[in-house]
């Protein structure tokens, strides 16, 4: 979901893509690369490593052409090339060649920002392509996706996609082009599970979710296909231990707005949210019990039982029974 400037023409003299988000960057060139093609077939792409464009190599590949060919020139890393060579580019910055674009992609930061901030006062059409860590961010990439494709998902199924997929930007772009491809209609979260169910489920935190919700047929499901597919017993009694620690600390923290909750309980704000959800029954009498039945179950994984499996069932009953003890008076 790379952001652009409002002179929005790819065949702009300068195109500066800034930031660390891979999948963003080669699009950014991608776009540049497909509208030059557009506009001449035979245009001449030369995409460089810093270590390739030496003192003196741009002013080769951008002089004139006895055949007038359009050429992109693609410069990755930008902030890595040498003193000499960032001269070189400078000095082309004040005067470019027509029918050349020149495509800087620069991570962003203090190193290199003398060449960043001459790309910017040269006039260049600017692509930010930030790197993507927070989950909101992947959930808006991931709708931004389906619209792309002029594809309707639900809020539901684009979080569940997330959540299956985890931070690869290109795994995520492309479950979104398969489901595009193959579902007709409005594509929900029952779809991405029958897609992903073993991705999603196998995760941990599944496991964990369902329990402390309540949910304990479901996060029963959830602990036996984890362990079928090979999650190790321990991350799920990890899981478990950071989802009841979790009711634990929002359960004692005074309100405020999840942002203030966020810097007070170490907790990104996204997870307040859901934690709130999830902690509606508790009582702190049933946050002691699910931690020792958290523990027992930790203890028995790592070589304290016969039977780790059970161990885990054994806890995430207790845990899910415990979350449902308010209502139980």
């Amino acid at each position: 979901m790379a952001k652009k400037t409002a002179d929005d023409d790819p065949l702009a003299p300068l195109t500066l893509a800034v930031g660390q988000e891979e999948l963003l960057l080669d699009r950014a060139v991608q776009q540049v690369v497909a509208a030059a093609r557009a506009a001449d077939a035979d245009t001449d792409v030369r995409d460089l490593t810093p270590d390739q464009l030496q003192p003196g190599t741009l002013a080769e590949l951008t002089s004139p052409s006895l055949f007038a060919e359009r050429k992109v020139v693609v410069v990755r890393n930008a902030q890595d090339l040498s003193a000499d060579t960032i001269k070189d580019v400078r000095a082309y910055l004040g005067a470019p060649a027509e029918e050349i674009t020149l495509v800087l992609l620069h991570a962003g930061g203090v190193k290199g920002k003398g060449l960043l901030d001459a790309a910017r006062k040269a006039g260049a059409r600017e692509v930010a392509c930030p790197k993507m860590t927070k989950p909101a961010d992947r959930l808006a990439f991931t709708r931004s996706e389906f619209r792309a494709l002029g594809r309707s998902a639900t809020p539901e199924a684009c979080q569940a996609l997330v959540d299956a997929i985890g931070s690869d930007l290109r795994e995520l772009a492309s479950a979104v082009t398969q489901l595009a491809a193959d579902v007709e209609g409005t594509i929900d979260e029952a779809v991405v599970g029958r897609y992903y169910t073993g991705r999603a489920e196998a995760s941990s935190f599944t496991v964990a979710d369902r329990a402390v919700e309540g949910r304990t047929a479901e996060a029963l499901e959830a602990l036996r296909w984890s362990l079928a597919t090979g999650v190790a017993p321990v991350l799920i009694t990890s899981a478990l231990a950071q989802g009841v620690r979790a009711i634990g600390k929002l359960s004692g923290a005074r309100g405020g707005r999840p942002a203030d909750l966020a810097r007070e309980l170490g907790m990104p704000p996204w997870k307040i949210d859901r934690v709130r959800q999830q902690m509606r029954g508790w009582t702190p009498d049933g946050v002691a019990v699910a931690l020792r039945a958290v523990a027992e179950a930790d203890a028995g994984v790592k070589g304290g039982g016969d039977d780790p499996e059970y161990a885990l069932e054994k806890a995430v009953v207790t845990i899910a029974r415990a979350a449902r003890s308010r209502g139980r008076g």
